[in-house]
């Protein structure tokens, strides 16, 4: 009798999921990270292993299905990041992450188009789409280095984690940018009405959103459980309700909902007066996070195929050096200028600790999905292609120098520089 291949699929996935789990405490302690084993598995699932992941090789099929699927999976991680964070909302304490959106991503942004402009022969439209999908960090793949509780207040872990949770959001303005400019070259036909409805109205409306929502789901929790319990294998599901209505609600009035969930899990953390009850609810979307990342990045590894991926090598490589090796770490370098550390009010931000958010430009789950989002609007043909299998390896390359240098200089940075301000 033969088997399933969808069986044979399951059985995998299932065999990989209790190696993951049960050697999860040798794994952390080693330079590898969990993305890293996803993105081989899918590898060897894909045309070039077993075949058993078999996508259909069909543009629009491909896209629409990573579009949906990754947009589920960061809209889950935005909302897990704003339940981490619990400082205060006073612009001195958010200057990190202030400097990072409103300085690092639009500097991230232009230099990855002039160099798509110059080195690769895009036209300025898509070179600012390739910068938009390449400049947010991802905070997905990016736990490792992102806050662990509620109670970690480090600088860089703080930095990563905001940042992570919003600049995701806030790429959006420009793929739209880049959109606007391949439908229409000429500026003045539509600039205006980018900046009014794209990056004004869009922005707003998520924050406010993202705050009344949060705030009216919470209110209806509290009050209606004073008067009868929900059971309690079910009450997780009320952060999964906050963050689907919270998105879907500013969708609906054209605002990010990226954004918005964000501003939700800010919100909710504040909002309960019981603090149990969002810790329970970080432990259970963090939990669905890392189930949904292993789908993402299984996929991932299993539509790569090695002749595009030659085909592009050369431009690929010269994105992945710039973006890494200069255009981040000198971003952000210039961006921190004169930050303060929160711990430490009077002194800057260590060098260190500027360098190592320089290095961890983590790129994931967020780029597949703006690329997907490309995709499905006027993003076409052999320049469609291209930034796609630019995107693909840079993010594959990210998964192994990040995931491998991750715990390394984490632990370095936690035993030297952590310990030596605690001093």
């Amino acid at each position: 009798m033969l088997i399933d291949i969808y069986i044979i699929d399951l059985f995998v996935i299932g065999l990989l999921l209790l190696i993951v789990t049960l050697g999860s405490g040798w794994i952390s302690r080693l330079p590898l990270s969990f993305a890293l084993i996803y993105l081989l598995v899918g590898i060897f699932l894909g045309p070039y292993g077993l075949g058993l992941i078999q996508l259909r090789r069909d543009e629009v099929f491909n896209a629409a299905l990573l579009e949906r699927l990754t947009e589920f999976v960061v809209i889950i991680s935005v909302f897990s990041c704003g339940l981490k964070i619990v400082r205060p909302f006073r612009l001195k304490i958010w200057d990190t992450t202030i400097r990072l959106i409103g300085f690092l991503m639009p500097i991230s942004i232009f230099a990855l188009a002039i160099v798509g402009k110059l080195f690769l022969n895009l036209d300025w439209g898509t070179a600012i789409i390739l910068g938009a999908i390449l400049a947010p960090t991802d905070p997905v793949l990016a736990s490792e280095v992102q806050l662990t509780d509620i109670q970690d207040q480090d600088d860089l872990r703080f930095g990563l984690t905001s940042e992570g949770g919003l600049n995701d959001a806030l790429a959006f303005p420009f793929v739209y940018f880049g959109i606007y400019a391949l439908k229409d070259s000429n500026w003045h036909h539509w600039f205006k009405q980018w900046v009014a409805v794209d990056l004004i109205w869009a922005i707003a409306t998520a924050i406010v959103m993202g705050i009344l929502v949060s705030k009216i789901i919470v209110w209806l929790d509290q009050s209606i459980q004073k008067r009868r319990s929900a059971d309690v294998l079910m009450e997780d599901f009320v952060a999964i309700s906050i963050i689907l209505l919270t998105y879907t609600l500013t969708e609906m009035i054209n605002g990010y909902g990226f954004l918005a969930v964000f501003v939700a899990g800010l919100v909710t953390q504040r909002s309960y007066q019981n603090s149990a009850k969002p810790l329970a609810q970080l432990e259970f979307i963090e939990q669905l996070e890392k189930l949904l990342e292993v789908a993402t990045i299984l996929i991932l590894g299993s539509i790569l195929l090695w002749e595009p991926m030659l085909k592009y090598a050369a431009q690929s490589l010269l994105v992945i050096i710039l973006l890494f090796f200069v255009i981040r770490p000198v971003g952000v370098w210039i961006s921190t200028i004169g930050t303060r550390s929160v711990n430490a009010q009077r002194q800057t931000l260590h060098p260190v600790t500027r360098w190592l958010i320089g290095w961890f430009g983590i790129r994931g789950v967020g780029s597949l999905y703006y690329l997907a989002y490309a995709f499905g609007h006027e993003l076409k043909g052999e320049t469609a292609e291209q930034i796609a299998w630019i995107t693909y390896t840079t993010i594959v390359v990210s998964v192994i120098v990040h995931g491998i240098s991750a715990t390394p200089l984490m632990n370095w940075y936690e035993s030297s520089i952590v310990n030596q301000k605690k001093v």
